[in-house]
C-alpha cells in the first residue's frame, strides 16, 4: 500500500516535471541563445514570483548578461518567449513591421474585467483604432489647453496643502510617491470628471480617489499577486475568478461616469473636463457612445494619470533632491517663465520650460514608470540580428523589449548610469538613438496620454519649485533598490523628502 502510494506521487511528480518543462529545448532547437537557469513552471522569473524584485528588473538584467547578442530566447513561465537586445531590432517589431507586432502582450478577460479589457493598451484591431482616435482628440493641443484650466486648479490646492504641512516650523517631510499621488488624483477627477477628488483633504482621505486609487494599484504583496495572476498566468486567474479592478471600483466608475455623462449631454455649460470632450465628440459624431466604452476610457484615464504619473513625479522629485544644482537651475527657469506670463502658470507657460523637459527626459531614461514592453508577433515573420542571429517568430509568440536595459546601456549612452540633464539639450538630444529610449513606447501604439501627462507633470513642477526647496531625506535608502512589483516601479522604504519653503 505504502509502496502503491510513493510510486504513485514520484509518477504524478515527473509528470508534472515533463509537463512544465515541455518547452525548454525550444530555443536550443532553432540555435538562438538561452540563459541558464529557467526553473519548471516560472522559467527565468523565478525572481518575480518570489517578489523579490520586479520584472522590469529580471529582464534587465538577462539584457545585461546577453549583451553580446542581438536577441536571447527565455521562457516567461512555460512560453518560449523572444527578448530583442539592440535598438535596430526594437525599431523592426515597433515600427518597420508594425504590421507584424500590432497587439500589446497582455489580454484582459473582457467577461471578468470589461473595463481593464476596454482600456486602449490592451484592445486590438477595430476597437483599438476607434478607442485611439477619441483619445487622439482629447489630448490635442487645443483640448488640452482646456483641461489645464482645471490642473491649474489642483496646482492652487497643492500649494495650500504644502502651506498646512509646513504650519510653524518651516520645514516638512514627506514621503514623494504619496504626495504626488494625491496631485495627480486630484488631477485625474478634476481633469477627467469636473468632480472634487478630496485627495487634499485629511478628514476626508477614506472617501478620495487618492485612497480609492492606492486600493488595488499600490504594489502590495495582495496586489502583486492578483496582477501577476491577471497578466502573466490568465488561465489561473479565470478559474480563480481574479480581476484587476476590483467590483467595487467597478461599479463606483460605472456609476459615477454614467451620471456625469448625462449631465454633459443635458447641460449647455461647457466644463473643463475630458468627459465634456467625449461629450462634445458625441456631437461632433452624431450619435451617442456605447457607455462601457467611454467608463473604460474614463478608468484609462484614472489609472494611467494618476499611477505612472505620479511614480514619475516622484523619481523626478528624488533625482532634484539628489542634484541642488540641477534643482536650482530649473527654478530659475520656472520663475523667469512665469514672471513673463505674471505668475500664472499657462500651456504657454508650461512650452517655454524646456530645461524642465530635459530633467523630466533624464530621469524617465533612468527611473522610467514601467521598464519593459510586450509585442506580440500577429503574423509570423523573420527578425534579423545585426550579429547573423535569424529567428523565425510564430504567430502567437511574445516579444520583450527591455526598456531599462536600453536606457541604461553604454553602447547608446555616456555615463549611462549619471544623471545628467544636458543629453537632452538641443545640442546634443539629436544624437541619441531613438529606439533605445522608450519610457512612452514608440511607433503606432507609442502612449496616446503622454502629452497629458507631461503637462499634468510639469504644472506640478512649477507650482512646487517656484516656492519650495527639496531635501534628501535620510529615510531614503540610497542607492536605490526597486521593491519587488510586477508592473510598476516603485523604491524600496518609499522616496523621502524635506521640503522647504524657498
Amino acid at each position: 500500500m505504502v509502496v502503491t502510494l510513493v510510486l504513485s506521487i514520484l509518477v504524478a511528480v515527473v509528470v508534472l516535471y515533463l509537463f512544465l518543462t515541455r518547452n525548454f529545448k525550444f530555443w536550443k532547437k532553432r540555435g538562438i541563445p538561452c540563459p541558464d537557469g529557467a526553473l519548471p513552471g516560472v522559467g527565468h522569473f523565478g525572481e518575480l514570483v518570489t517578489m523579490t524584485t520586479t520584472f522590469s528588473e529580471c529582464v534587465r538584467k538577462i539584457y545585461n548578461a546577453n549583451r553580446n547578442h542581438s536577441m536571447v530566447g527565455i521562457y516567461n513561465f512555460t512560453s518560449p518567449t523572444l527578448i530583442v537586445l539592440e535598438a535596430e531590432l526594437v525599431k523592426t517589431v515597433m515600427q518597420t513591421s508594425f504590421s507584424n507586432f500590432h497587439e500589446n502582450g497582455f489580454k484582459i478577460d473582457p467577461n471578468l474585467d470589461p473595463l481593464f479589457a476596454n482600456n486602449p493598451f490592451f484592445t486590438y484591431g477595430d476597437k483599438w483604432v476607434t478607442g485611439r482616435k477619441r483619445l487622439t482628440y482629447a489630448f490635442s493641443s487645443m483640448r488640452l489647453k482646456i483641461l489645464l484650466e482645471s490642473v491649474k486648479q489642483v496646482c492652487e490646492k497643492f500649494e495650500g496643502y504644502l502651506e498646512k504641512k509646513l504650519g510653524k516650523t518651516g520645514k516638512v517631510e514627506l514621503e514623494l510617491k504619496d504626495l504626488f499621488a494625491r496631485f495627480t488624483a486630484q488631477v485625474v477627477t478634476g481633469a477627467g470628471y469636473g468632480v472634487d477628488g478630496l485627495c487634499f483633504d485629511d478628514e476626508r482621505e477614506s472617501e478620495s480617489f487618492y485612497t480609492l486609487g492606492k486600493s488595488f494599484l499600490e504594489p502590495t504583496f495582495w496586489n502583486n499577486i492578483i496582477f501577476t495572476l491577471v497578466f502573466f498566468m490568465p488561465l489561473l486567474s479565470k478559474i480563480f475568478r481574479v480581476r484587476a479592478l476590483p467590483k467595487k471600483a467597478d461599479h463606483f466608475f460605472r456609476t459615477l461616469i454614467a451620471d456625469i455623462m448625462e449631465q454633459r449631454r443635458r447641460e449647455e455649460t461647457r466644463r473643463n473636463d475630458f468627459l465634456q470632450l467625449m461629450a462634445d465628440l458625441e456631437r461632433t459624431e452624431g450619435e451617442k457612445f456605447d457607455m462601457e466604452m467611454i467608463t473604460s476610457h474614463a478608468v484609462s484615464f484614472f489609472i494611467d494619470g494618476y499611477e505612472t504619473s505620479s511614480t514619475s513625479l516622484s523619481f523626478v522629485g528624488f533625482n532634484l533632491a539628489s542634484h541642488p544644482e540641477v534643482q536650482e537651475k530649473l527654478r530659475e527657469e520656472v520663475v523667469s517663465v512665469l514672471n513673463k506670463y505674471n505668475g500664472v502658470i499657462t500651456y504657454d507657460a508650461l512650452k517655454e520650460m524646456t530645461y524642465m523637459d530635459q530633467v523630466f527626459n533624464e530621469s524617465q531614461r533612468l527611473l522610467p514608470a514601467v521598464g519593459f514592453l510586450d509585442k506580440v508577433c500577429t503574423e509570423e515573420t523573420d527578425l534579423r540580428g545585426s550579429d547573423g542571429l535569424v529567428c523565425h517568430v510564430p504567430s502567437g509568440m511574445h516579444i520583450l523589449i527591455p526598456v531599462m536595459g536600453l536606457q541604461r546601456d553604454s553602447r547608446y549612452w555616456e555615463d549611462p548610469e549619471v544623471f545628467d540633464p544636458e543629453r537632452f539639450s538641443n545640442e546634443r538630444k539629436h544624437s541619441i538613438e531613438k529606439y533605445a529610449y522608450l519610457p512612452f513606447g514608440e511607433g503606432p501604439r507609442m502612449c496616446v496620454g503622454q502629452r497629458m501627462a507631461q503637462l499634468q507633470i510639469k504644472a506640478c513642477l512649477a507650482a512646487l519649485l517656484r516656492k519650495y526647496r527639496l531635501e534628501l531625506s535620510s529615510k531614503t535608502r540610497v542607492p536605490l533598490k526597486l521593491t519587488g512589483s510586477t508592473f510598476i516601479n516603485a523604491a524600496e522604504g518609499g522616496l523621502w523628502a524635506i521640503i522647504r519653503p524657498i
